[in-house]
This record gives C-alpha cells, sequence and structure tokens, in this order.
C-alpha cells in the first residue's frame, strides 16, 4: 500500500465556549478507517493541522466574541492518515 492508498479519517473541529475559556473540540466519527492506536496522539496530530491552516489567537478571540458561553463554534473538517499527512480539510475561521 502506497501512502497516497493509507486510510484517512475525517474528524469535526469546533471551538467550545464556557464563561471563561473557549476549548478545543475533536469530533470523532463512529467508525474510523486507519489505525489510529493512541487517542491522545490523534487529538494532537488534529489540532496540529487545524492551527497549520488557520491563525490561532485571532480565531479563538472571534469564537468567543461570536458565541455564548455554552455554544460552539464550528471550524470545519479536516481528514488525516496517523502519519499526520492532512488529506483534505474544509477549516476556515469564524468571521464575526
Amino acid at each position: 500500500m502506497t501512502d497516497d492508498d493509507a486510510p484517512a479519517d475525517t474528524f469535526g473541529v469546533s471551538i467550545g465556549v464556557d464563561d471563561d475559556a473557549a476549548r478545543f473540540l475533536v469530533h470523532v466519527p463512529s467508525a474510523l478507517d486507519a489505525d489510529w492506536r493512541d487517542r491522545d496522539a490523534f487529538q494532537r496530530l488534529v489540532e496540529e493541522a487545524v492551527w497549520s491552516h488557520l491563525d490561532r489567537d485571532p480565531t479563538l478571540r472571534t469564537a468567543t466574541e461570536v458565541a455564548d458561553p455554552g455554544e460552539r463554534v464550528d471550524l470545519g473538517t479536516v481528514t488525516l492518515r496517523p502519519d499526520g499527512t492532512v488529506v483534505d480539510h474544509t477549516l476556515s475561521a469564524p468571521e464575526s
């Protein structure tokens, strides 16, 4: 199997807004195609992929400005392989 044929999975990402914090959220599909062995590792890979495409501080700031506590702001999806390769994404920063 070549790297281009390696399985990849698509994860939704959003920012959860609380009264005193913003949380980075990874939405995991119910069935995964790739061999993700370490839950913490894939969450870090998803987060790294997102912040390599979006400017972190302005994205977080805007999310907390446009959402009320208890809401979340969707950033899109990122499709990854376990080696960290981004296959595709629909990421976009929230607009104020």
